[in-house]
C-alpha cells in the first residue's frame, strides 16, 4: 500500500496536509472498527504465547552477555577492549528490548513472573528502573503522540510540534533551532539519561517498590564501574564506559526514534476512537529477519500499539491482516524503510524548529 502523506497542517514539511478531526478516512464508522480487527487476528491465534520462541531468543542473549564478560576478563587492560564494549552495547540493546516485551507481558500471561524477570533484566543488568519506565511507558501507548499526554513527545529537551517550539524557553529553545542535527549526538546520552531519570524516580509515585529497585540500580553500578575498575587502568575504563553508554544510547534511540517521531501529533480536545489513534501515529519499518531482530520486533508498531501483548513473531503476520483491514476502512496505513524512517524523523524535527531559528533571526 502506498505510504501516506498525513501530516498535521501545522507541518510545513507535508505536501498534503489533513486536519486530523475532519479527515474523512479518519471518522470512525458504527460501533468499533477495532473489535473486527482483534476478532480476525485472535481467530489466526495470533495472541498465543511463543515459549519455545522466547526461551531461544533470551538464551542466545543471556549468552551473548556470558561472552562480553568472559571476553572482558579475557583481554585484561587492553585497547581490544573497546571492541568489548561496542558488542556489549548492542547486548544492552537487545536486553532493552527483553525488558520491553517482559513488561507488556509477552512473555508470561501472569503479572508475577513478568515482573520478576523485568526488575532483573532491566533494574540489575541495564541499570533502569522497571517500575519508572513503565509506567512511562504505559502512559506513552494510552496517548501515542498526544501533546501533554505522551511523555515521549514531551519538550524536556527537543521540540516535538512548532506549539512547542514557540513556548519554548531556557534549553530547549536553545537545542531547538538545531535538534535534527544534534539528535544523533544526543543519542549518546540516552543510557545515561534513563539511569538518571531512574534513580530520580525512586522518590515518586511511578516506582512502587523503591528500596528493592534502589538496591538493585546500586548492585548494577557496583558491579560495572567495579569490574571496569578492578581490571581497567582509569583512563581505558573510562573509554569503555564512553563507547559502550554512547553506542548503546544510538543503537536504542535507533530502534525506538522510528516507531512515531515525525508521524501525526494529536492536539488537546481531538477525539479519536482507538484503532484510529493508534494506526494514524505509528509507523511500521519495513525489512526482513535482520530488521525484525535488530529492532526487536518494533518494526511492526502499528501491530504492536493495537496488540501490546501480541508476542513479537506473530507482529509478521498481523502486519499483513492489520495493512489489509485498514485498507478496507479507507485508513491511512503508513510503512516505509529504516532510512527512510530516520530523514522523515530528522525533516520533521527540522521543520518544528523552524519558529526557533527565524525568532533568533529577527
Amino acid at each position: 500500500m502506498a505510504r501516506t502523506t498525513l501530516f498535521p497542517p501545522s507541518d510545513p514539511a507535508s505536501e498534503q496536509a489533513a486536519d486530523l478531526p475532519t479527515h474523512p478516512a479518519l471518522r470512525p464508522g458504527r460501533g468499533s472498527d477495532f473489535a473486527e480487527l482483534a476478532r480476525r487476528v485472535t481467530e489466526a491465534g495470533l495472541l498465543r504465547r511463543r515459549p519455545l520462541y522466547y526461551t531461544v531468543r533470551f538464551g542466545l542473549v543471556a549468552l551473548a552477555l556470558a561472552s562480553c564478560v568472559a571476553a572482558f576478563l579475557v583481554l585484561g587492560d587492553r585497547w581490544e577492549q573497546l571492541a568489548v564494549a561496542a558488542v556489549l552495547a548492542v547486548v544492552f540493546g537487545q536486553l532493552g528490548l527483553a525488558a520491553h516485551d517482559l513488561a507488556h507481558r509477552q512473555v508470561f500471561s501472569r503479572r508475577r513472573p513478568s515482573e520478576i524477570g523485568g526488575l532483573f533484566t532491566a533494574d540489575l543488568l541495564l541499570g533502569m528502573s522497571y517500575g519508572w519506565w513503565m509506567n512511562k511507558h504505559t502512559r506513552h501507548h494510552a496517548h501515542p503522540n498526544h501533546e501533554g499526554r505522551d511523555p515521549d513527545v514531551s519538550p524536556d529537551i527537543l521540540v516535538w510540534s512548532r506549539g512547542q517550539a514557540e513556548r519554548a524557553r531556557g534549553l530547549p529553545r536553545f537545542v531547538g533551532r538545531h535538534q535534527a542535527a544534534l539528535f544523533l549526538p544526543l543519542l549518546t546520552l540516552e543510557g545515561l539519561n534513563l539511569s538518571f531519570n531512574s534513580f530520580r524516580a525512586l522518590g515518586g509515585p511511578a516506582v512502587k517498590r523503591p528500596v528493592l529497585e534502589g538496591t538493585l540500580l546500586v548492585a548494577h553500578f557496583a558491579l560495572y564501574f567495579g569490574g571496569l575498575f578492578a581490571v581497567l587502568s582509569p583512563g581505558r575504563a573510562l573509554a569503555f564506559a564512553a563507547v559502550h553508554q554512547g553506542l548503546f544510547g544510538i543503537y536504542l534511540g535507533s530502534v525506538f526514534a522510528p516507531n512515531h517521531k515525525g508521524m501525526p501529533m494529536i492536539e488537546e480536545g481531538t477525539r479519536l476512537d482507538f484503532l484510529r489513534r493508534q494506526v494514524l501515529t505509528s509507523r511500521n519499518v519495513r525489512g526482513g529477519v535482520f530488521v525484525d531482530a535488530l529492532m526487536g520486533g518494533l518494526n511492526h508498531q502499528i501491530e504492536h500499539h493495537l496488540f501490546p501483548s501480541m508476542p513479537t513473531p506473530a507482529l509478521r503476520d498481523a502486519q499483513v491482516l492489520t495493512e489489509r483491514y485498514c485498507a478496507e476502512l479507507g485508513l491511512p496505513y503508513h510503512r516505509t524503510g529504516l532510512l527512510a524512517s530516520h530523514r522523515e524523523g530528522l525533516r520533521h524535527l527540522r521543520a518544528v524548529g523552524e519558529p526557533l531559528r527565524a525568532a533568533r533571526a529577527r
